[in-house]
């Protein structure tokens, strides 16, 4: 299990493939510091180079997901800064592995990285969402520039303006897409898990090469999208999986699946055949 970097305000659990990441200051609403921060980008990175992890599941210990950067921390905040603070998400790390957010709790400011960034989110019916970037005078900009490649624009510019007079709740949060599916708080994690482990059943070079693809997608015109994606399908072709899953299927048997990075992610990688 890859280290996490100093700091006992995350945990890690890596069981049958999926790895759960915890932010752990639940007296603050694992409301994010500046040692968080740092780590974050060292720990996804170790997830990312660690084979036996196939999914990434973000939560929050407690009863909130995540209240934000910590505000206490911003007074003392340097004028400009660290590059890390832009690095809290796996995606914003440049890690392809499939994120699955479940949202046990209040989702604030910063934590939306978290609910933007992932492949898959699922939220407790008691879950809120809000960004109250502007009530304490700071500018919003990342996350909802982030949240307005997955929701309507008029949702997003409705939250960061009312900050934190009002709070989406799980159900709208559902209804404008942000959230895939609401479940009682006490079933967020084993649906959760349940999922995770369906994903990580697949080809983890096949997935992680599909949302390469779609994400990258969402950064060019619909040309340079189709033209990317179709590089990277075809760059897939060579890879053992791609013809391991036809097999499978044809001599009913579940497949062996290749441990390592899809080829489109570095072709000059040759990935590490299974035991």
């Amino acid at each position: 299990m890859p280290p996490i970097p100093a700091t006992d305000q995350l945990e890690l659990s890596v069981d049958s493939g999926v790895a759960v990441v915890t932010l752990n200051r639940p007296q603050r609403l694992n409301a994010i510091t500046d040692d968080m921060m740092r780590a974050f980008a060292g720990l996804w990175g170790g997830l990312d180079a660690d084979p036996e992890v196939r999914v990434i599941v973000i939560t929050g210990a407690g009863r909130g997901f995540c209240g934000g950067a910590d505000v206490g921390g911003l007074a003392e905040a340097d004028e400009k800064p660290g590059e890390y603070q832009r690095l809290l998400s796996p995606r914003s790390c440049g890690v392809y592995k499939p994120v699955v957010a479940a949202v046990n709790g209040v989702c604030a400011g910063a934590g939306l990285h978290f609910v933007c960034d992932a492949d898959l989110v699922l939220a407790a019916d008691s879950a809120t969402f809000l960004d109250p970037h502007v009530n304490v005078g700071q500018v919003s900009a990342l996350e909802p520039i982030s949240l307005s490649r997955v929701v309507p624009l008029g949702a997003v510019l409705r939250m960061v303006l009312l900050g934190s007079h009002e709070r989406m709740t799980a159900s709208r949060a559902q209804e404008v897409g942000l959230v895939s599916e609401v479940v009682p708080l006490e079933r967020l994690m084993p649906r959760t898990r349940e999922l995770a482990s369906a994903i990580a059943s697949a080809s983890p070079a096949a997935v992680q090469g599909s949302l390469r693809a779609i994400w990258s997608g969402l950064d060019r015109g619909l040309s340079d999208a189709l033209d990317e994606g179709w590089r990277i399908l075809i760059d897939h072709r060579s890879h053992p999986d791609s013809r391991e899953g036809p097999a499978a299927f044809l001599e009913r048997r579940p497949p062996a699946w290749t441990v390592g990075p899809a080829l489109s992610s570095d072709p000059s990688e040759t990935p590490k055949e299974a035991e």
